[in-house]
């Protein structure tokens, strides 16, 4: 699936819930079945900076793709990261490059957020960019 695909189906899922509170409860579940980081890179050099909790982003190339891997310390955080992971792992650098984030935007997740929280998303999505821009530099 593109990027766009996965987001959309996103938005669907997030359009099933009728309120706030049954939102977090499934940004909760989804953190739950997160596919854990390996316990190797939950390192100082994986820990995004900005986030309230602590927050750890592993991403590796395979093929032409990035493989991503993440955990954090607060349930609600993981559940976040692992919408991001799931839109933006296994594809292509140059698409995450160019991947829009208006998604967020349209679940209305980053206005439910505390500020804080919501720095830390914004500061997740640039880490998921640097590393698609360092797996793009590496491959020119």
């Amino acid at each position: 699936m593109t990027i766009k695909e996965i987001q959309n189906e996103i938005i669907d899922e997030f359009s099933m819930f009728d309120d706030w509170m049954q939102r977090y409860e499934y940004i909760i579940d989804l953190g739950k079945n997160l596919p854990l980081i390996k316990e190797e890179f939950k390192t100082d050099n994986n820990l995004i900076k900005g986030c309230q909790s602590k927050v750890w982003l592993q991403g590796e190339q395979n093929d032409d793709t990035i493989v991503f891997t993440a955990d954090s310390d607060a349930i609600l955080t993981k559940g976040i990261i692992a919408i991001l992971i799931r839109t933006f792992s296994n594809q292509k650098a140059v698409d995450i490059l160019n991947a829009d984030t208006e998604f967020i935007d349209e679940i209305g997740l980053k206005e439910h957020l505390s500020p804080t929280r919501a720095n830390g998303l914004v500061s997740m999505i640039k880490n998921i960019k640097m590393y698609a821009l360092a797996f793009d530099a590496k491959k020119n």
